[in-house]
């Protein structure tokens, strides 16, 4: 059986940073582009880091869009005008 210190430095030991988790996505993005160019690679990491963002964030928060702007960090229109572009609202 474990003990909670154990448990505790387990939970610590299998926390990565969500920079790591971008840049691993990124990378294999890359590679899978196989040398293709590609001119929107900035406007494409950001809808595809926008919309599951929005989608947990708004999970987590009930759906209440107040509670999730103010999480986010964004005004609650900002954050509707985004929701109506990825047809999440």
């Amino acid at each position: 059986m474990s003990t909670a210190v154990e448990r505790s430095e387990s939970r610590s030991a299998s926390r990565v940073p969500l920079r790591d988790h971008v840049a691993t996505s990124v990378r294999r993005y890359l590679r899978d582009l196989n040398g293709c160019d590609t001119a929107n690679l900035y406007e494409v990491a950001l809808r595809e880091l926008e919309i599951p963002l929005f989608a947990e964030v708004l999970q987590h928060c009930d759906g209440n869009q107040s509670r999730a702007a103010t999480m986010l960090g964004i005004h609650r229109a900002t954050l509707r005008k985004k929701l109506r572009e990825y047809g999440l609202a």
